[in-house]
């Protein structure tokens, strides 16, 4: 999904964190795009924790080096189209300014989008809900308001766990975790500590939740607009579309498991299978309802 060139980004309320190569769990926090997935099957096929924090691309280490100030990188939408963290932050002005708009108009008025602070890190950085690394992946962290993520997962994603490469893809995994802000302000976001594991479990319902509002985001980013009025994205195409579903199969628990040990265990689910992540962000995305998220109440997932 492109961003329009003179797109103007707010950079207010990311910060930095990390530098640290080291690592450890995030704990408690509100449910990441895989969450501790990745940590546990990656163990589970023998492999060394640390290798998920894999060594900085050319790209990756001038980013480091140069970036300092994310307000001098990252002023516009040719910013964002051309380099990964400034589309997260583009993705995020775009996702609350979505969440801004959406939420007066679902509650009739009686609530508002709160504005959800985020950190950009490299390598570790410490959150309200332990270390945050790429061995649990983004997280959406309730006990400090904040969405925790290191551009290298989406590198990661790609090429661990087979997503498309796409800006689509990407975007969505910012949108999900926002997704999370969502329901940690609805009061929802605590169901999933409550019920963790299993086919219908709390855990499940969260995440495919917070898929349906990526899905709902992504087909009204269109009319999201910046400080000065002009739409941040441009209209979706099918590629896009498309992008978006690869990363939200990739991420389904039964595609995981599947890779990691040849078979499937529905009693472990914590996020659901990638036929569900699929349909759920498509349901968001063709219906642009927030009723129609409510997994609560579905009567099938």
């Amino acid at each position: 999904m492109t961003f329009n060139d003179d797109a103007q980004l707010d950079t207010s309320g990311v910060s930095r964190g990390g530098g640290g190569g080291g690592r450890g769990l995030a704990l408690g926090g509100g449910g990441g795009i895989l969450g501790l997935i990745v940590l546990v099957i990656y163990m589970l096929m023998g492999g060394n924790p640390g290798d998920l924090q894999q060594p900085p691309t050319q790209a990756e280490q001038q980013a480091q080096a140069g970036a300092g100030d994310l307000a001098e990188k990252c002023r516009t939408g040719a910013d964002a189209n051309s380099d990964p963290e400034c589309r997260v932050v583009a993705t995020r002005n775009s996702v609350q300014a979505f969440w801004r708009e959406e939420i007066p108009k679902a509650s009739g008025g009686k609530q508002q989008w709160q504005d959800t602070k985020m950190v950009l890190y490299h390598g570790q950085t410490p959150s309200g809900c332990g270390t945050a690394n790429n061995e649990v992946g983004p997280f959406y962290c309730p006990l400090d308001k904040t969405v925790y993520l290191d551009a290298a997962f989406f590198r990661i994603l790609e090429q661990q766990f087979g997503s498309s490469g796409g800006p689509l893809a990407q975007e969505y995994v910012v949108a999900h975790e926002y997704g999370h802000a969502l329901q940690d302000q609805l009061g929802l976001l605590e169901r999933a500590q409550q019920d963790p594991k299993g086919p219908e479990s709390g855990g499940v319902k969260t995440e495919l939740m917070a898929d349906c509002f990526a899905g709902m985001w992504a087909k009204g980013a269109v009319e999201s607009k910046d400080a000065n009025g002009r739409a941040f994205m441009q209209p979706l195409t099918e590629k896009d579309v498309r992008d978006a579903l690869s990363a939200a199969e990739a991420v389904g628990d039964d595609h995981i498991q599947e890779q990691a040990r040849g078979r499937v265990n529905p009693e472990s689910f914590t996020h659901g299978t990638s036929a569900q992540r699929q349909q759920w962000f498509m349901r968001g995305y063709e219906s642009g309802d927030i009723n129609q998220c409510n997994t609560f109440r579905a009567s099938r997932l």
